[in-house]
């Protein structure tokens, strides 16, 4: 069968991203579900990030950036997730630039680190199944040259948030291999 006897179909840019974005939270949920708070504190050397920050991470990064492209309140904040994480950082903070002191305070248990990032997930699908092609081409971030659309924005993050998702399940295997999980 050649290219030309295939089936036409037209796949959107927002189904697309739709597809990206729900493989975020599942993905983490597999390297992340059922692991102790040691596991989720273990760190390969004394500046690594752990597990736990890396998965508080990937809501904070995929929340702040999401919500501020789209003009809307951060699921952190609406879901009073702020108050149950009970961290010493702002409402602007996703992690980026944290030393390893500050990565330390992340303390969290599996299920509390798990129910942020699907919160986050549900609310970042049901907001792009009302958003068209169109607005993809929307610039959101004036403050780069060239301008940032919330389409590139959108890739952005959810590359991101898979990134650490995928460091996440690597340490979940060392940790395992040596016995730390």
């Amino acid at each position: 069968m050649g290219r030309d006897d295939r089936k036409e179909a037209t796949v959107e840019g927002i189904e697309v991203l739709e597809d990206l974005y729900a493989r975020i939270g599942p993905t983490v949920r597999r390297a992340v579900d059922g692991l102790s708070p040691e596991a989720l504190t273990a760190r390969l050397d004394p500046e690594a990030n752990t597990i736990g920050w890396l998965a508080w991470h990937v809501g904070r990064g995929q929340d702040l950036q999401v919500s501020a492209a789209l003009g809307r309140e951060q699921v952190w904040t609406a879901g009073r997730w702020d108050e149950k994480f009970d961290l010493p950082f702002g409402p602007q903070d996703s992690g980026f630039g944290h030393t390893p002191d500050d990565v330390a305070q992340v303390r969290s248990s599996a299920g509390l680190l798990l129910g942020y990032v699907q919160d986050v997930q549900n609310e970042t699908l049901d907001v792009l199944t009302g958003l068209t092609d169109a607005d993809l081409d929307t610039v959101v971030d004036r403050s780069w040259d060239p301008p940032v659309t919330l389409g590139a924005r959108l890739v952005s993050v959810a590359v991101d948030a898979l990134e650490h998702a995928a460091q996440i399940a690597f340490l979940r295997g060392v940790l395992e291999r040596t016995g730390r999980a």
